[in-house]
């Protein structure tokens, strides 16, 4: 038997060896599951174009995705045997396509992060204006997009106008809600309390309200932005060049599935870029959020 001296020695052992051992950051750990992922992702993705399990002009390969992405980026010989040469795609690279996109999100979706708060404001603190128009802000909410992009076309042509309208108008009612709902959220016990100590309506709105309601004005701007970007590819459906929604529609009206996907993995790779930002904008803006 191991006497309880030599398996007191073995313990503290083991527990040195565990010290020298440094420990892996949090932040570490999630990139490599994540890197982990992505490759094995990769990897089946390759795996099943290499079997020919699916068509390839269904599901291109990586490389092929690639190999559009670069041309979409490069200047590049209109056909073979073609000496002329031709810039990306639709005589634009494809990163031209994605600032294009992102000016008109932060034309539209920027005039709903600005507008949205304020009307949030006003109804959350109106009974009399949340009565009115409320039901209006729902039915706008419920509307999908395509549903009206035909209707601002009519309006205001066939230009930027009607799509900066299409985005704000998708990204203009999260925000309001989000903001109403922060304002309904606030204690009833806080506001009576700093009027109480002399507080002036301004002061409350100031102190009280607007700190309390930041964490979910925060929460509707990220939802909104994200919405305005799903909806880019309606909005750039007609006379959407320059534009990556409008590049990845006519991508497959061609039946051009490699630049179809590179347009789609860009514009997903754009919104998660998006949203880290906005992210990390909260939290320098609202650092009190989930701290008691």
């Amino acid at each position: 038997m191991i006497s309880i001296g030599a398996a007191r020695s073995a313990e503290g052992a083991d527990r040195a060896v565990h010290a020298r051992v440094p420990a892996v950051p949090r932040w570490l750990r999630a990139i490599g599951v994540r890197a982990v992922s992505l490759a094995g992702l990769l990897l089946l993705w390759w795996a099943i174009t290499a079997a020919k399990l699916v068509d390839h002009q269904f599901l291109p390969g990586p490389a092929a995705v690639w190999h559009a992405f670069v041309r979409a980026n490069s200047w590049h010989q209109l056909a073979p045997g073609v000496p002329r040469e031709v810039q990306g795609e639709q005589n634009y690279f494809l990163w031209e396509h994605l600032v294009a996109s992102l000016q008109r999100i932060g034309a539209g979706a920027g005039a709903a992060v600005i507008l949205g708060p304020l009307v949030g404001f006003a109804l959350g603190t109106s009974k009399m204006l949340a009565a009115v128009l409320e039901p209006y802000l729902n039915f706008l909410r419920a509307l999908p997009p395509l549903g009206y992009i035909g209707l601002l076309i009519v309006w205001f042509g066939i230009g930027d106008t009607s799509k900066i309208w299409l985005l704000f108008l998708a990204a203009f009612p999260p925000v309001v809600i989000a903001t109403m709902a922060g304002v309904h959220g606030v204690s009833a016990d806080r506001i009576n309390a700093a009027r109480s100590l002399g507080a002036s309506r301004l002061q409350v709105v100031t102190r009280v309200l607007l700190p309390a309601t930041l964490p979910e004005v925060i929460g509707g701007i990220r939802v909104a932005i994200g919405f305005a970007w799903t909806t880019v590819v309606a909005a750039e459906l007609n006379n959407g060049i320059p534009g990556i929604g409008g590049l990845a529609y006519l991508a497959g009206q061609r039946l051009d599935t490699a630049l179809t996907l590179a347009c789609i993995i860009v514009i997903g790779l754009t919104a998660l870029a998006l949203d880290v930002v906005i992210k990390g904008v909260g939290a320098l803006v609202v650092p009190w959020k989930g701290k008691a």
